[in-house]
């Protein structure tokens, strides 16, 4: 195995380690220390592939949009097939209980505009409604979107409802549905079905 092999190896493995570590005690509570621990390498080491922490966080969120396939939601042409892949999306993350741990917590601390992850929080929340947005206003011209629904409300609501039930499912997991209450909500608002 050549040494390039090796290193990127052991990046993944600390990017693994402090998905974990942050989705259990956030970003500030984290130690570097405690993540390179977790990856059974020294802090030395560690900062040998990542000299910051916020350089670490950077790949931590970068992982996640590769693992939940975030960005694929904002390919489909707007639409009923975007809706249908942000309920694939809603599924695919309570399957993977670390991520949905890992997005909560770093969401909820970025609220603060000097977190490390704010603007990539502002921007995937701004993506994510303009993306269901755009798709409302298609549906809306085809007569597939209920007359009166105002689409960007409709967008904002519908991701507030998805973070709402997520952050409710790591709490109370077999009282929450959260992908049959998200097409349930996002049928009240279609003339069509949105699973044929």
């Amino acid at each position: 195995m050549s040494g390039y092999e090796k290193g990127r190896i052991r990046r993944d493995d600390l990017v693994s380690a402090a998905a974990k570590v942050y989705g259990e005690a956030g970003y500030h509570a984290s130690s570097l220390r405690e993540i390179a621990k977790r990856a059974g390498i020294t802090h030395a080491g560690l900062l040998y592939h990542f000299p910051t922490k916020e350089a670490l966080l950077a790949a931590v969120l970068e992982r996640r949009d590769a693992e939940d396939s975030a960005r694929e939601q904002l390919s489909a042409p707007p639409g009923l097939e975007v809706l249908r892949r942000f309920i694939a999306l809603a599924e695919h993350n309570v399957r993977h209980r670390g991520i949905v741990d890992l997005y909560s917590r770093l969401a909820a601390e970025a609220i603060s505009e000097d977190h490390p992850a704010h603007a990539y929080f502002a921007r995937h929340y701004r993506e994510a409604r303009e993306a269901i947005a755009e798709s409302f206003r298609a549906l809306a011209k085809t007569g597939e979107l209920r007359p009166g629904v105002n689409p960007d409300l409709a967008a904002l609501t519908f991701i507030a409802l998805m973070d709402g039930l997520q952050v409710q499912w790591l709490t109370t997991p077999t009282q929450v549905d959260v992908v049959a209450s998200l097409r349930l909500s996002l049928q009240t608002l279609l003339t069509v079905p949105l699973f044929p």
